[in-house]
């Protein structure tokens, strides 16, 4: 075994072992549980061998004066193996940072070296051998583990050749051990390969867990940064075009209260109330993440007349001129939800730019079904603009202002649609949305 191959806990438990395996859920394999198998049997099998060697020895062994060294040495070996296995276990479980592999190493030299003069005691210990061969295999080197699992033959051979009292070793004393050391190599490196394939599992799944938990984590961010753009698209639309027309307004009531026109100052601030009632409305909607309350009351058609007429009324209250009228061509279709919010919020948003910058005459919103596409062409007679100098300020203004039509742009791309912009400086303004009807269900009679 290489160098760089870390120990396994010699009890089955510990990480990678079928304890972790277990409690993961996702390191359970039938490598795993044979590798567990193995090891108990492996460890059994030392105690069983052990046994008998040491009752062997205590029965036939009476009138040896060092039979209570030997004894005593067979006890010292059962106990280093045991205590060995028992303080792998805690370093491994505790995640402490010794060594297993030097620990591991001293460990079995140890035993070895204890086997070894138990086997020029008696005969009866040369069974350990086999057992002791595995742990050869699993924890030296390749190169190493069968130079010493070599050494370890030809000492079994040599106790087994004295206790025959024969001058020339029996064949049955020689190939007997030889293919004992044969099967055990080639079991244990069966059982390598079979840990090294559990350590791959064991690595794969904690791998797993790791990338389980960044996509949960990118997901969750992800998530949090779409909300975000939700609610900064929502409130754009409709509480901040809402607050700004009050604004408007109660200045112009304002100064109808300073001429004494109060007649003028009553019906301003009742605007005020009913622009204030609404944007009370979205904000509650927004807390329960519905879509518009207008689309709610009435159809789309109707929510875009009574948006086009409230636009009038505010333009006029805040001393502009500005008549603003709503036209509606083709035969109506069932729109999904998505679809009437953002043509309703477009037509917000660009009434809302009208209102505040155009210093328009005129305006028309126009709702449209063609077959294949609905569309929304909102129309200005106003200043107009450089639409490449706005493209400069897609990301805001200093203000907070900026992000209508960019906010527009990602809710209609997000229906798979198109929005176009079209301006010049003294030439108004008009801003085209396409949307696909491909997936719309049937008409509807609004």
């Amino acid at each position: 075994m290489p160098a760089t191959e870390s120990l396994p806990p010699l009890d089955g438990t510990g990480p990678g072992g079928p304890d972790d395996a277990l409690l993961s859920g996702l390191d359970a394999a039938p490598s795993v549980a044979i590798l567990h198998a193995l090891r108990v049997t492996l460890h059994v099998g030392f105690a069983a061998l052990l046994g008998v060697a040491v009752l062997r020895l205590l029965v036939s062994g009476g009138g040896d004066p060092l039979l209570p060294v030997w004894a005593g040495t067979a006890f010292v070996l059962a106990g280093v193996y045991l205590a060995g296995t028992m303080l792998e276990k805690r370093f491994a479980t505790n995640g402490t940072g010794f060594d297993p592999r030097r620990y591991g190493v001293l460990w079995l030299g140890v035993v070895t070296a204890l086997w070894a003069v138990l086997l020029a005691a008696s005969a009866d210990f040369a069974w350990l051998a086999f057992p002791l061969f595995f742990l050869h295999l699993h924890l030296f080197p390749r190169r190493i583990a069968l130079l010493t699992i070599a050494l370890m033959t030809a000492a079994v051979i040599a106790a087994q050749w004295a206790v025959s009292g024969l001058s020339v070793p029996h064949l049955a004393v020689v190939l007997g051990p030889m293919f004992g050391a044969a099967f055990s190599v080639v079991t244990g490196l069966a059982y390598r390969a079979l840990y090294r394939e559990a350590e791959n599992q064991r690595r794969a799944a904690d791998e797993l867990r790791r990338t389980r938990a960044e996509l949960a984590a990118s997901q969750h961010d992800a998530g949090v940064l779409a909300e975000r753009e939700r609610l900064a698209r929502e409130i754009h639309d409709t509480l901040a075009q809402g607050l700004s027309s009050i604004v408007l307004v109660a200045r112009a009531a304002e100064k109808s209260l300073a001429d004494g026109d109060t007649a003028t100052a009553a019906a301003r601030f009742a605007l005020v109330q009913q622009t204030a009632s609404e944007n009370l409305a979205e904000a509650r909607n927004f807390v329960r993440g519905l879509s518009s309350p207008q689309l709610h009351e009435s159809s789309l058609v109707e929510s875009l007349r009574r948006l086009c007429e409230s636009t009038e009324s505010s333009a006029a209250a805040g001393g502009q001129g500005l008549r603003c009228r709503f036209e509606f061509d083709g035969d109506p279709l069932e729109l999904p939800q998505p679809y009437k919010v953002t043509l309703l919020r477009a037509a917000q948003a660009s009434l809302a730019n009208v209102r505040e910058h155009a210093r328009a005459g005129n305006a028309v919103v126009t709702l449209a079904f063609l077959g294949s596409e609905v569309t929304l062409d909102i129309y200005d007679d106003g200043a107009g603009f450089d639409p490449a100098g706005m493209a400069a300020q897609m990301g805001g203004r200093a203000d907070g202002s900026g992000f209508g039509i960019p906010s527009l742009r990602e809710r209609v791309t997000a229906l798979k649609g198109s929005l176009e912009l079209e301006s010049a400086p003294g030439e108004g303004t008009v801003v085209a949305i396409r949307l696909p009807l491909d997936d719309a269900p049937g008409r509807d009679g609004e």
